[in-house]
Order: C-alpha cells, then structure tokens, then sequence
C-alpha cells in the first residue's frame, strides 16, 4: 500500500462517481467474459478431469494474461506527465469495479417495487443482480434479493479489486477481475460447469477471503454514518457470516442484515438475520448508501494510513 495508489483509487472512485460505466464494446470486464465464454464453447465434452484442468488452466491462464496487460498499461502510463501518469492510471483502474452501476441497478428494481410493478422489478433483478430464479418472488424477496446482491458485490465488485490494486497495482486488479468474472461465469453446480468451474470457483474462493471480510467490516463501521445499526451490524455477521455455503458470501451480507435490521433469506439456502423484518423497497436504498458509505471509508484507510507514514517519515528525516 502506498501514497500514491491511494490518492489513485480515490480519483478512480471519483471517476466511476461522474462517469459510470462505458459501453461494453469499450469494457475491459465484457471482453474478459467473451473470452471465457468463447473459450468455454471449446472445453472438453467429457472427462471430468479433463474438463477440470481445462477449467483451472483456462482461469490460470487467463488471469496471468489480464496480470500482463495490467503491466503492460503501467509502463506505458509511467511514461506519461505528472499529474496525467496518476489520471490515467485511474481511469484504468476504474474500469475494473463499479459502485455506481451498482447502486443504478439496485435503485431500478427500488423504482419498480416502489411503482407496485413486481413483474418489472423481478426482471430487473434477474437481468442485472442474481442468477437465481425469481419469477416467483414476492416484493419482499424481490428487495431480499437485491440488498443481499448489493452487500455481496461490495466486495467482489468494488472492495476486492481495489484491495488487489492497492497491494499490487494494475497487474493483481486486472488478474482479480478475471478470476471473479470466470467464477460468475463457470462456477455453477449443474451437469455443465461442475467440473469445468470448480477450480474458478475454488480460486475465487481463495482470492475474496481477505475482501469479503473487509467489506463486512467497513459496513459495520461505516453503519452510524448512514444511520443505521452499526452494533446490531457487527452482532449479526459475527452470529450469521457462516450461515451460507460460500466461506465469502455471509460475512458482507450478515453485515448488512444487521446493519438494517432486516431477515435475507435465500429459501432452501440460508437465512441472514433471522428474527429481523422483513426487507421492504426502502431497504434497497439504504444499502447503496450504507455501500457508499463504506466504500468511502475503506479509500479513506488506504489513503490516510500511508499518508501518516509518509508525514511520520518526513517529521523524522
């Protein structure tokens, strides 16, 4: 962690604020997901170790490829003008996490449930946020399943590649962003991607463990400064954060529940904050501010800490 990443990442927080996101054809994320997907049509029928090491080889040597093009875009930007070497790293970065988009879509499916069109907003959760069926949901679930979406892709989304920008810059952002986007893509638990996504899904696994509980962390704390509970927060993660199948997955959610002081439940899966109420429209929106909020104080640890130290080394030269 230095200085100067951390005055980059909160310039590229600010650029995703003003700017949002490109369009796909410019996306650096969707090219990653046509190319897994392009390399997915060519996996080996059949063979389950076949298929797993076409997996793992795939996910390994493609996150080694996002980590070249990583360095390759630091050298060139090092060669550029202070203060645009700094800009132009941060546009780069920016376009490998959104928080923006991700409250917009979070807020689409609040604006649909808030108009009573449940068949609008299934579709907007669905299209945007989860993988799961949900064309049975009720208003509840529907908002259940969107904060949850929200407090987990706090991490995958935003914390974690900012956490692997911070500890080894453009080459360790990009390589996580390739490692996430295999995972959403592959590693599902059905006869085609068992095998073929289980070293994705095991890598990704391996790579959140730090940022998943980071983010429940920074929820929890950050809890008072959007009003809500920050104790009940920090309560339920450490009650429900191993509740889920996934070792990540709860401890953001868990969080999150408490923080708001309402029940997620996935059914036949998990239940976040059993007891609490039940998640209304209104819940959507104070989890994209509770999200930003948290956001906000992670970029001020990792700008501040090295900060100090580079203050402290000064007084003391």
């Amino acid at each position: 962690m230095t200085l100067r990443r951390g005055m980059v990442g909160c310039l590229a927080l600010f650029f995703d604020f003003v700017l949002g996101d490109p369009p796909n054809p410019l996306h650096p994320v969707a090219w990653m997901g046509s190319l897994i997907a392009a390399a997915k049509r060519r996996a080996p029928a059949r063979g389950r170790l076949a298929r797993f090491a076409y997996g793992a080889a795939l996910d390994i040597g493609g996150a080694s490829a996002m980590a070249g093009v990583g360095y390759l875009l630091e050298r060139l930007i090092a060669h550029l003008p202070s203060p645009l070497d700094a800009a132009a790293e941060a546009g780069v970065l920016k376009l490998v996490f959104t928080l923006r988009g991700l409250g917009d879509a979070a807020e689409e499916v609040q604006a649909a449930l808030d108009a009573d069109d449940l068949p609008e907003a299934r579709r907007l959760v669905s299209w945007h946020l989860v993988s799961r069926d949900t064309t049975t949901l009720s208003a509840s679930k529907v908002a259940a399943a969107t904060v949850e979406s929200v407090a987990e892709n706090t991490s995958d989304g935003v914390v974690a590649p900012l956490f692997y920008y911070h500890l080894g810059g453009l080459p360790a952002a990009f390589a996580y962003r390739f490692l996430n986007t295999a995972d959403s893509m592959l590693g599902y638990h059905d006869p085609v991607h068992e095998w073929l996504g289980k070293a994705p899904a095991r890598l990704d696994d391996l790579v959140n463990l730090v940022p998943a509980r980071l983010s429940a962390l920074f929820i929890a704390l950050a809890s008072p400064l959007s009003g809500t509970d920050g104790q009940r927060a920090w309560r339920i993660w450490q009650r429900d954060k191993g509740v889920t199948s996934s070792p990540n997955a709860g401890h953001p959610m868990s969080a999150m529940a408490g923080a708001l002081d309402v029940e997620l439940e996935k059914i036949g899966h998990y239940r976040l904050g059993a007891g609490q109420k039940a998640p209304q429209a209104e819940d959507i929106g104070k989890s994209v501010r509770l999200t930003r909020f948290a956001v906000a104080l992670g970029a001020g640890v990792a700008l501040g800490l090295p900060l100090l130290v580079h203050l402290s080394r000064r007084r003391d030269a």
